[in-house]
């Protein structure tokens, strides 16, 4: 059964195809810091290829370890000819270039790796906290699910291309938040523009830092599996929005759409309030109760991401499976609220009944059995 709720004000309102908001990236997603709110998703839950953004595990592992005092930022980690051969200046690939059999500061690698993205600081790590890079991969598998980031599957401390290298773009959302939200000193440096070592001057990649004021992070990815990619942040007015989007064709086509899927996530997504946890919101109807009906309420605060212009095409329904039968106990969780708007995936919440409904007695069942032959309501 459904119910149009009379609290939507925006139920009647016409449904616009061209409110939709568009993205070229083959994988794109906001998300709302404060709330964890998905503002905007696109293939968001779809596992990818996230080249370079996957460091972003490697650096959670890294400030873990650091936190529990396995790493101090003046510990001295020794440079492999794995990692100089694997990441280094050999391999063609982005490096901070750390000489092979040296031995390099843990605060300068957190550098190579957030400011010149240095494959070769990533093994390093890699092989100072797991002994391994692929020990280390497999570690990071294990503490990404632990955190609940269902998605990701890694296979070394890079984003170098490998089949089981993958994580959604909602994943890595999330992972940001927490990075933010965990190592708020270490986020400082994410908004570094350059760094250099061993006498190279390298600088950040992130090109919204160098365009948008209220960008303060974070990292960037591309391989030719992956196309180009970015994860970033930035706050405005004391709003904070992430952005995570893959597969863009270019260096510049990634700069253009970044800014413009920062500007929006921070200028025309917003999240709509629809209920607190507990508010009642509408009824249900009961068969075989000494009441007819039962008020349900919000298990959990109900709020949507939508962009202003379908803000007004905003629906919410109330759907369950009724008449509800009696008996029926507070809290029991017997309908859902759905909330739709143009562009916007449909969200749903519990709700639950409001107060207890008794079953009639054995009489007034016969009543309504025999009402019911009858066809009498």
């Amino acid at each position: 059964m459904r119910a149009l709720i009379f609290f939507c004000l925006f139920a009647f309102a016409p449904v616009v195809q061209a409110q939709d908001f568009q993205t070229s990236a083959s994988h794109a997603v906001i998300l709302d810091y404060e709330t964890g709110e998905i503002l905007f998703n696109q293939n968001g839950d779809e596992p990818m290829p996230p080249a370079s953004m996957s460091k972003l595990m490697t650096l959670l592992m890294a400030f873990e370890a650091i936190e529990r005092g396995a790493l101090s930022l003046d510990d001295e980690l020794p440079v492999s000819e794995h990692a100089w051969r694997t990441g280094g200046a050999a391999s063609g690939s982005s490096t901070m270039f750390l000489e092979i059999n040296s031995r390099v500061r843990v605060e300068d690698l957190l550098r190579g790796i957030i400011i010149q993205s240095g494959n070769d600081a990533c093994i390093v790590f890699a092989e100072a906290i797991s002994g391994s890079e692929s020990a280390f991969a497999a570690d990071m598998t294990t503490r990404a699910r632990e955190l609940g980031l269902s998605s990701a599957s890694f296979a070394n401390s890079t984003g170098w291309p490998h089949p089981d290298q993958r994580i959604s773009a909602i994943d890595l959302a999330r992972l940001t938040a927490l990075l933010i939200r965990e190592y708020p000193d270490f986020y400082e440096i994410f908004n570094e523009r350059e760094f250099t070592y061993n006498g190279i001057r390298q600088f950040n990649r992130n090109p919204l830092l160098a365009t948008m004021n209220e960008v303060d992070g974070l990292k960037t990815g591309h391989t030719v599996e992956s196309g180009y990619g970015l994860v970033a942040s930035g706050m405005r007015d004391g709003t904070r929005r992430i952005v995570v989007y893959n597969g863009m064709e270019s260096e510049r086509a990634r700069a253009n759409e970044g800014e413009r899927l920062m500007r929006a996530a921070l200028a025309d997504f917003e999240l709509v309030e629809l209920g607190s946890a507990g508010d009642v919101i509408g009824e249900a109807d009961v068969f075989l109760g000494q009441a007819d009906t039962v008020s349900l309420r919000l298990a959990d605060a109900a709020r949507a991401g939508v962009h202003v212009r379908a803000r007004d095409a905003l629906r919410a329904e109330i759907v369950y499976d009724g008449p509800v039968t009696a008996p029926v106990a507070e809290g029991d969780v017997i309908a859902r609220l759905e909330i739709s708007a143009p562009g916007m995936e449909t969200r749903q919440f519990d709700l639950e009944a409001a107060e207890a409904v008794s079953k009639q007695g054995l009489f007034g069942r016969a009543l309504a059995g025999l009402g019911s032959f009858f066809g009498v309501n």
